[in-house]
């Protein structure tokens, strides 16, 4: 099952992980750390929750005004 990661610096150093699917959240020192945690935190959560995916993410960008 291929399920989508987004990855984001966090504030300490290192990354957070997301799974936007299962909402499953973890964090590595180096983007593989986080992925392979977030693989294993996401596939204890599917022996729980099973999911049925129906079709790929999406993943896009916007803007926003900034305010000073």
């Amino acid at each position: 099952m291929e399920l989508s990661a987004v990855l984001t610096p966090a504030p300490e150093g290192g990354y957070v992980a997301v799974n936007p699917e299962t909402g499953t959240t973890t964090q590595g020192e180096t983007v593989e750390e986080a992925l392979n945690n977030l693989r294993e935190a996401t596939e204890l959560y599917l022996e729980e929750f099973p999911l049925s995916v129906s079709g790929r993410s999406l993943l896009t960008t916007f803007q926003v005004s900034a305010h000073a």
